[in-house]
């Protein structure tokens, strides 16, 4: 009997099209993980302060002032500026 189920398989122009969309996903991942831990780390040294508080800061910061968080940690990994400015006092 040849009657057999066959997998659908994507086309290889699919296949390779996701591949690239999750490759850039990861890639985005990565570079969102380093600026955090970079941000973590101003924070740590100049509060003197454990990672967990560090990144509870950043957290906080974001939730108030209605950003990302990585984008709180990218502004303060390249200005040393902190709190943010658009932080509600």
């Amino acid at each position: 009997m040849t009657d057999t189920i066959q997998p659908q398989v994507a086309r290889p122009s699919e296949a390779v099209a996701a591949l690239t969309a999750q490759v850039e996903h990861l890639q985005r991942a990565l570079a969102s993980r380093d600026v955090i831990g970079q941000a973590k780390g101003i924070l740590m040294e100049r509060y003197r302060i454990t990672a967990d508080e560090a990144f509870e800061k950043l957290r906080l910061a974001s939730q108030h002032a209605n950003r990302k968080l990585n984008g709180v940690a990218e502004e303060l990994a390249a200005t040393g500026q902190w709190p943010p400015p658009d932080l509600p006092t």
